[in-house]
């Protein structure tokens, strides 16, 4: 939430929106970030986080899309970006698509894609397969191209997520693929959750909507990692 709605929605002062962002994030129930606060949880549903941002995931699921090369292999995990980058790749591609979400398998069912679905230990709140079982599943497999969500994005963290066994997955994910594309709203840019799953150096490039803050562009120039801004 901005503290300016929550100003707008209880008809109070920033300061009091202020006092009391500081004292939930006190007891652990929210993290102030810049201009607002997200709440402190291991987890969001899909459904929650499907009704956040959503023309900017669309718009970033469409410019990823467009990198989907005709006759390629390609993975794609859960998450609602993610999702929308299956929603617009075309269904006359030629491509196979490897996946260990439901929502993503679903959408490409939908579509006619040949899709092969990594089974594991499903994550109820956000639907993927995760552990052992789909870590091999993976093992045999060679992609041409990895598209990645990340709950947080910093210089100093590089790409993280709130969840040990989805962050596990994305690294095999991303050793098995010629090409790994992180896929994220700026929301994320200056987030940091506890499982780092890689560096900048690790990724060829990141979509977004809106152009990332210098010191992450400046650490992305270093490294050599692309960020593309969605076009409107």
């Amino acid at each position: 939430m901005k503290i300016g709605d929550l100003k707008d929605r209880y008809a109070v002062t920033d300061m009091t929106i202020r006092r009391d962002l500081e004292k939930l994030e006190s007891l652990g129930l929210v993290r102030r970030t810049f201009g607002g606060a997200i709440p402190v949880t291991l987890d969001v549903s899909l459904k929650e986080r499907d009704t956040v941002l959503t023309d900017e995931k669309i718009r970033i699921g469409r410019a990823a899309a467009e990198l989907v090369q005709p006759n390629q292999a390609i993975f794609i995990d859960g998450g609602t970006t993610t999702l929308q980058v299956a929603k617009h790749i075309r269904p006359d591609s030629s491509v196979t698509i490897v996946t260990n979400a439901l929502n993503v398998a679903a959408v490409l069912m939908d579509k006619g894609i040949h899709t092969i679905v990594a089974g594991g230990m499903l994550l109820e709140k956000t639907g993927s397969m995760v552990g052992p079982i789909a870590i091999e599943a993976l093992s045999t497999m060679a992609f041409d191209q990895a598209f990645l969500g990340a709950t947080g994005i910093t210089a100093q963290h590089g790409f993280s997520n709130s969840n040990s066994f989805e962050a596990e997955l994305k690294r095999h994910a991303m050793r098995r693929s010629g090409q790994v594309n992180i896929v994220s709203d700026a929301s994320k840019f200056g987030e940091r959750f506890l499982h780092s799953f890689a560096g900048f150096k690790d990724v060829h490039r990141i979509i977004t909507d809106r152009e990332a803050p210098s010191s992450i562009r400046a650490a992305a120039e270093d490294e050599g990692m692309q960020i593309v801004v969605a076009p409107e």
